[in-house]
């Protein structure tokens, strides 16, 4: 399955507009036929089970449901691997399938084979996040959607995907960075809302019926995974109530609030002494009170396990489920609950109430799923099958995904793009220049297919392939000589290296930011040998320290390609020779390498510290040296910005009873709850000119400083991303972009306590070289 053509380009923008604008199935192709999971209407019984009742509200249908159920049933359906009920006519269900970028065969809930030989492999999301394209994040999410329904009609997969991870890319060793959507919370979570609608239909927003069950993970300050001899399973996360708020919490808010998830997923360490899957002030209070949830909360894998036998937080297996129950937990990946849960009970520790109220969670997903109404083929999106999975149109996303996301970092000359009738032969170097599985990353299945660089460059022009380096750990240089003379006789030099999840994965946080082994050395040499441009491409999921080569006037051009899918071959060399102008600004900042040594991965302030030389994280704190911005990304064309209009003054009413003096001058804050926040925003229109001569998509970043007069109290981020759009702008074209600024959300801080205030006075809008001043003023009212 590798060298799958793709289509022609010519056909590529008519069938992403395609995808960008429907939902739901596209095939209508008939899938092998599925027994009923429940209520096959060929049992007798089920026609006399209320909970069988497609027709009934599904919270009736599932009370119904649990009222039926011994103590012993319900316990076995509380594992991932849930037990069958034969009297009631309900089958086993295996709850844990992934689809991070593409369904996976990660979870045992989903296996390819016979007609289902793969799936649509995706760019990793770091790379497609690189995009800031939300409408794009929805299209995908609506075809991985698609084949994880064809395959569950398949009888080859679930229904619920515990996807995306949300957590804040906060260190730049973290290996499992490459997961998510970057560093920036806003950008974080208005992924997971877009990626979790297209995964769960337009139905599933606001409890209807769901095409798949996405899961926002992990909840909550989880980015660390094996660092320094510590690790996920014993690590308890230190995290202030200003960061809580302002930083960590802001992605699942949204993902639960406005993409309408139906599950969460707590992770593994502790916050604050308290493991998060036994924490209610977490998981009912949070998520499920002030946030509504309207699904579960399903534990990491073995979570209950760990913080009982890892972590010591309990002295019995039966009081670790009590508190995870109690605190708000619905179903265990793992088997722990199935087999502590009955004698929790009958030892008092917990009322089988409580399991009732975790039941009601899970069957209710369920029914909403379908799972409940009988024949899977006479339901919505029955008639997806086999013809629906890696589909020209989904391979087409996928290309078009990593073209997007592909970042260009520096291009002097300009050297690119290569041309193939000055470059008719292209040295071809490097440990990456000729892989498939390291594009797609982890978490990811079975691909349709892949395009490796060596390839797609071979698509356009003469190649000379020498690898330099047997693999990415590059650990001697046996192979220079070749690579050396490669360049010497090509009209151009190629160099694909940087890492792969032998570096960076799960499991495998990074000691590092430069690149492994010699490759460095490898770049310089072959760079001085190169009598043509020498292009270094990049594969990674997190920042690498390249500062020699960004330095280094023999190295032309840089691109970060992260990890870009099943057709990242032919994305990259789309970009390399101009058939793609790139667009992709970079989803978190590149540190240099002595960035590491005064932050430990333990420290989890995000905010510098003077006393102690500790410099922050991301660029919302941080203002130390970088080797390349948060945003950068450079293009091969010009754009120009021209604030077309937006207010300069806003009026923030007050909600309730206020004093007639209530109006606040510079230096106060009002506090988001005592202000009318519905509808309280502030329009920008801005135009955007391509000055140059190729037509190209421009992603507008529109960042906020809030007033310098209180800073010290509220301890504010330096500058704060508070919207994004990209736009595609023909060569001399202009087009205007307008975009919604939420004074609530998006212009308020976060003061010591952990309470989210609307500061007064003047905020800074910037996009690019634009500057635009707002002053926010407190609206009197009277006591009436």
């Amino acid at each position: 399955m590798t060298g799958t053509a793709l289509p022609a380009a010519a056909a590529a923008t008519a069938t992403l507009l395609l995808l960008l604008s429907i939902s739901g199935g596209i095939g209508r192709l008939a899938a092998g036929a599925r027994e009923p999971f429940a209520c096959d209407p060929k049992d007798e019984r089920a026609r006399g089970f209320p909970f069988c009742q497609a027709s009934s509200p599904v919270p009736e249908r599932a009370r119904d449901l649990v009222g039926r159920l011994t103590l012993q049933e319900k316990a076995k359906l509380l594992g991932n691997d849930a037990a069958a009920v034969p009297r009631l006519g309900i089958k086993g269900y295996e709850w844990w399938s992934e689809a991070l970028h593409g369904v996976s065969n990660v979870g045992p809930g989903t296996r390819f084979g016979g007609d289902f030989p793969g799936a649509t492999s995706f760019p990793q999301v770091i790379t497609t996040a690189a995009s800031f394209n939300a409408s794009l994040w929805e299209a995908i999410g609506q075809v991985v959607s698609d084949e994880a329904r064809a395959m569950y009609n398949g009888g080859m997969g679930g229904l619920t995907y515990w996807s995306p991870n949300i957590n804040i890319l906060r260190d730049p060793r973290w290996g499992r960075g490459q997961e998510t959507p970057g560093e920036d919370p806003v950008v974080v979570g208005q992924y997971a809302a877009s990626y979790v609608r297209g995964l769960q239909g337009a139905e599933g927003d606001g409890g209807g019926r769901l095409k798949v069950a996405a899961c926002c993970k992990h909840f909550t300050a989880y980015d660390l995974d094996n660092w320094n001899g510590i690790d996920r399973y014993h690590f308890n996360a230190r995290v202030s109530k200003q960061d809580m708020e302002d930083t960590f919490s802001v992605p699942f808010r949204m993902c639960v609030m406005e993409g309408k998830v139906a599950s969460v997923m707590c992770s593994y360490n502790q916050v604050n002494g308290i493991p998060t899957c036994a924490d209610p002030n977490l998981l009912r209070k949070t998520v499920r009170g002030a946030w509504r949830l309207d699904g579960y909360v399903v534990s990491d894998c073995d979570s209950v396990g760990v913080f009982y036998g890892n972590q010591h937080y309990t002295s019995t297996p039966q009081q670790a489920v009590a508190d995870a129950i109690k605190a708000g937990l619905d179903l265990d990946c793992g088997p722990f609950l199935a087999k502590h849960t009955e004698e929790a009970v009958r030892g008092g520790l917990m009322n089988e109430a409580d399991i009732d109220g975790a039941l009601l969670n899970t069957l209710a997903v369920q029914m909403r799923l379908g799972m409940f109404d009988g024949e899977p083929s006479a339901q919505a999106y029955g008639t997806l099958g086999p013809k629906d999975v890696c589909t020209p149109a989904h391979q087409e996303l996928a290309l078009e995904a990593a073209r997007q996301g592909i970042v260009l970092l520096k291009n002097q000359g300009p050297a690119l793009p290569l041309s193939p009738r000055r470059h008719r032969a292209v040295a071809i170097i490097g440990p990456n220049s000729d892989v498939t599985v390291t594009m797609v990353g982890n978490y990811a299945g079975v691909a349709c297919g892949y395009t490796t660089p060596l390839q797609g460059i071979g698509k356009y022009t003469k190649t000379i392939h020498q690898q330099g380096c047997a693999d990415v750990a590059c650990s001697d240089d046996k192979l220079f000589e070749g690579a050396i003379q490669a360049a010497r006789g090509a009209d151009a030099t190629v160099l694909v290296m940087g890492l792969d999840q032998s570096i960076e994965a799960e499991f495998k946080d990074r000691d590092s930011l430069l690149l492994p082994g010699r490759q460095q050395e490898l770049v310089s040499k072959v760079a001085m040998a190169s009598k043509g441009p020498t292009v270094l491409v990049l594969m990674s999921g997190g920042p690498v320290d390249i500062s020699f080569a960004k330095n280094d006037l023999r190295v032309a051009a840089i691109l970060w390609a992260g990890y870009p899918g099943q057709a990242g071959g032919t994305a990259i060399a789309d970009i390399l020779f101009g058939a793609t102008n790139p667009g992709g600004k970079l989803p978190m900042t590149w540190y240099p390498q002595d960035y590491l040594a005064s932050v430990p991965m333990t420290v989890m302030d995000m905010r510098p510290t003077r006393s102690n030389l500790y410099p922050g994280r991301t660029y919302r704190f941080y203002g130390g040296p970088v080797v390349y911005p948060f945003g950068h990304g450079l293009s091969y064309t010009h754009f120009v910005h021209t604030l077309a209009s937006a207010p300069s003054t806003v009026v923030v009413p007050l909600a309730g009873r206020r004093p007639a003096n209530a109006t606040m001058g510079p230096g106060k804050a009002v506090r988001v709850t005592h202000a009318r926040c519905a509808r309280l925003s502030l329009g920008v229109q801005l135009d955007v000119q391509n000055a140059g001569a190729r037509d190209g998509a421009h992603t507008v970043l529109v960042f906020s400083t809030p007033p310098k007069d209180g800073g010290a109290r509220w301890a504010p981020p330096r500058s704060q991303l508070v919207g994004f759009q990209r736009v595609h702008v023909a060569a001399g074209a202009r087009e205007r972009v307008g975009i919604n600024i939420h004074v609530c959300k998006s212009l308020s801080v976060v003061d010591g306590a952990g309470v989210r205030r609307i500061p007064m006075g003047e905020h800074r809008l910037q996009i690019g070289d634009v500057v635009h001043s707002v002053s926010l003023q407190a609206e009197p009212l009277r006591v009436i």
